[in-house]
């Protein structure tokens, strides 16, 4: 039979269930997941939000294979205030390193958001420069490469304080609590991502 969990990733809790050291978190202790599920994706321990754990090979072959290109949506806080030409250049693709070679990355939807975003607050808070004005931007990507929107934020000069996946498609993280699991059933998750 195949499960579907969704979760509010918390910060600094590592996308897998092994812990690489003493002190680090896991999914396994957020939640007795079954021991056939896993995540489909990543998010890096110092990124929070929507993660999606299965033991469907056929979904996860579909939300990982490029070639499906399927829609994720970030809200980024960085520093300082992207300028228009900034988020043309993150529209229209950015070349980034990942594994030591250049890759320019596919065209994104990039906007500057008009307000902060109704997020839970986070433990610990990201650090306060009195000097220095943050922003927030929403990012959509169709690809997922390592760290893909920090490296992109950075690459256009507005590094990335607090990241916060929102939404795969239509699956969204709306009205979730950090840490919040939540098993899904088959026909509504496939509803909301196909």
């Amino acid at each position: 039979m195949n499960l579907y969990y969704i979760i509010y990733k918390p910060y600094g809790v590592l996308s897998q269930f092994t812990k690489e050291s003493e002190h680090h978190q896991t999914l396994k202790d957020l939640y007795d997941f079954p021991k056939t599920v896993y995540p489909v994706g990543r998010l890096d321990k110092d990124s929070e939000g929507l993660l999606l754990l299965t033991n469907d090979n056929k979904l996860n072959h579909r939300l990982l294979n490029p070639k499906f290109e399927h829609r994720r949506t970030y809200y980024a806080q960085v520093d300082g205030s992207p300028t228009p030409e900034a988020l043309t250049q993150l529209q229209q693709g950015v070349k980034i390193k990942i594994n030591k070679k250049f890759y320019l990355t596919k065209p994104a939807e990039a906007e500057l958001l008009d307000h902060v975003p109704d997020l839970p607050t986070r433990h610990p808070p990201i650090r306060f420069r009195k000097n220095i004005p943050t922003s927030w931007i929403a990012l959509t990507l169709k690809e997922g490469k390592n760290r893909q929107v920090r490296r992109m934020c950075a690459k256009v000069g507005f590094p990335v304080l607090r990241l916060v996946r929102v939404s795969i498609e239509n699956l969204k993280l709306d009205g979730m609590a950090v840490g919040e699991v939540r098993q899904i059933k088959e026909e509504e998750l496939k509803r909301l991502i196909f």
